[in-house]
């Protein structure tokens, strides 16, 4: 992290102290001081639950210069769970357990997941066309047929669709101005393809964007009520929800900053509906861990459906050149040894991660008020995710 951030980061502190009072020492779940020794649950050993010590290092010392504040949650064979930092760098509030936060691309598991519900019923098929359920979206003469499948699996060959900026600094200062998905297909169809469909994998929202749009159109429904009625409700999801327009989070949650022109800037309240089905959701990471373990137990989709959500399509990736990592919302990494499906997800301010071993031997969820959520996804999952698979 450049040198002015961390001047910022301690200049933000200075302001809590002055603000607040002195800063509460970061904390586990448990309510014990981040410096303190964490354990995993009873039935955890060292040798079979996660790397706690990795854990607890990475938590400790919040706020710094990469993050505010972080809460992670390990399942599977050896629980545990931690949270460190603040909430709000103003007031030096600790940081809690219990807190919803922007879910960003996340997300997309929850619309692959609804869209797959709908193929098992029978109101889409995998193989039906975006010109068969949106018909007039996509010109005759300037896009072959797409089907829902390679919308679910990147391959579509769609181009990105408009967006309210180009850097950072942009999207903040649009951050209250409304983009709506039919807006930004609208600008995606009209760029032109990217590729033939089917060619190559290219991960990009519009994928998700159109799907979302399918949904509402063959349900009938807005995608929010959808998520809300199949997967949200019955599975016990009360913190996950889909804020539109509304640049508020609902209930407890902990402020989200990033670096802006060498300032750290709260930038907790943003109309996210641009993101829409791509990433527009609100949860918590109990909710995201009730999902998950649900979800790859089958009773969320079920087979064969379930399958293309860890099905990679055999194709490379258009940018990298590499085989293909993505299948139907879910993303497969190999961290240890370990085979591990799941996903990231990031907005200004915070960083998501939903990942899992096939077997569900270990799950991990986490979400961290990141400074710097786009540009430090990978070494935030690697300092607060990875460790839950070291073992």
């Amino acid at each position: 992290m450049r040198a002015s951030l961390r001047t910022t980061v301690a200049a933000a502190l200075v302001l809590g102290l002055a603000a607040g009072g002195a800063l509460a020492s970061p904390a586990f779940a448990d309510g014990r001081p981040a410096a303190d020794t964490a354990a995993a649950t009873p039935t955890a050993t060292q040798s079979s639950g996660p790397d706690v010590e990795a854990l607890e290092t990475a938590l400790r010392g919040l706020p710094d210069q990469q993050a505010t504040a972080a809460l992670i949650r390990v399942g599977g064979n050896g629980t545990w769970h931690g949270v460190a930092g603040v909430s709000n760098l103003k007031t030096g509030a600790p940081a809690r357990d219990n807190v919803r936060f922007r879910a960003g691309s996340t997300t997309k598991i929850v619309t692959a997941a609804l869209t797959l519900r709908l193929v098992a019923d029978g109101s889409l098929d995998l193989d039906g066309t975006v010109q068969e359920y949106l018909p007039g979206l996509l010109p005759a003469d300037t896009f072959e047929p797409i089907t829902v499948r390679q919308l679910l699996n990147y391959t579509s060959g769609l181009k990105p669709g408009a967006a309210l900026g180009e850097t950072d600094e942009e999207l903040y200062a649009n951050r209250f101005e409304t983009l709506t998905p039919q807006e930004v297909v609208a600008a995606s169809v009209a760029a032109g393809p990217l590729h033939k469909p089917g060619a190559y994998q290219r991960y990009s929202n519009i994928h998700y964007t159109v799907l979302g749009l399918i949904i509402e159109k063959v349900t009938g429904d807005t995608f929010a009520q959808q998520a809300a009625q199949r997967i949200f409700r019955p599975l016990g999801m009360r913190d996950s929800y889909f804020p539109g327009s509304d640049p508020r989070i609902r209930g407890p949650h902990h402020r989200g900053y990033q670096e802006l022109n060498g300032e750290l800037v709260d930038v907790t309240e943003w109309n996210v509906t641009d993101r829409f089905a791509a990433g527009d959701m609100i949860s918590s990471a109990r909710d995201l861990e009730r999902f998950m373990v649900a979800l790859f137990r089958g009773r969320v989709v079920p087979e064969p459906q379930l399958t293309e959500m860890f099905t990679r399509p055999t194709v490379n990736d258009i940018e990298t050149g590499e085989p293909a990592t993505m299948a139907a919302g879910l993303e497969r990494y190999k961290i240890n040894g370990k085979v591990v499906w799941g996903k990231t997800g990031a907005r200004p301010g915070f960083h998501t991660v939903i990942a899992a071993t096939p077997d569900l031997s270990r799950t991990v969820v986490y979400s961290v008020n990141a400074t710097d959520a786009h540009q430090d996804g990978g070494p935030l999952a690697m300092r607060f995710a990875f460790p839950a698979f070291n073992r």
